[in-house]
């Protein structure tokens, strides 16, 4: 009867400590409070109803499977209370615009990231006249042949 009452006050014992101990990592990893502006790159205008996916990033640069996914106010802010420190993925999404993705470290107990997003862009093809390398080619051309780019003499086929 004493060893049964003994082990129960032992066993008691190791789930308190165990409890305490796990409060106490707890309290030892630090989270942050974050704010994010989504602007319009070329008005500076916020961007409504934007998508902002945070993904925590592990040690080896994958990010983690668990994620959190906040969508922008009229003003183009939203934010989060509770971001783990550590490295963070950010992607923004919104319609009309290039898909955003950046890296951030999240290291302080309170921080804004202004994020602006950009027009969507064309397809760059090789096919198609670029007037900017035109524009490069016509510099060469009007440079002294020793102010040129070195280049490589043509090969012929054998």
């Amino acid at each position: 009867m004493k060893t049964k009452h003994a082990a129960l006050i032992t066993g008691m014992f190791l789930l308190g400590l165990g409890v305490t101990l796990s409060a106490v990592a707890q309290e030892d990893e630090q989270y942050a409070a974050l704010a994010f502006v989504v602007l319009r790159d070329y008005n500076g205008k916020p961007v409504k109803n934007a998508s902002v996916i945070m993904h925590p990033v592990r040690k080896n640069g994958k990010q983690k499977n668990s994620g959190l996914q906040l969508k922008t106010n009229t003003e183009g802010k939203t934010s989060f209370d509770g971001v783990p420190y550590g490295p963070l993925r950010v992607q923004v999404l919104a319609q009309g615009f290039q898909t955003f993705g950046e890296d951030y470290v999240v290291n302080k107990p309170e921080m804004e990231i202004t994020i602006k997003l950009k027009r969507p862009q064309g397809q760059y093809s090789v096919y198609e006249d670029h007037p900017e390398q035109k524009q490069e080619d016509k510099k060469d051309e009007a440079k002294p042949d020793d102010q040129k780019p070195e280049q490589k003499p043509e090969q012929k086929p054998q």
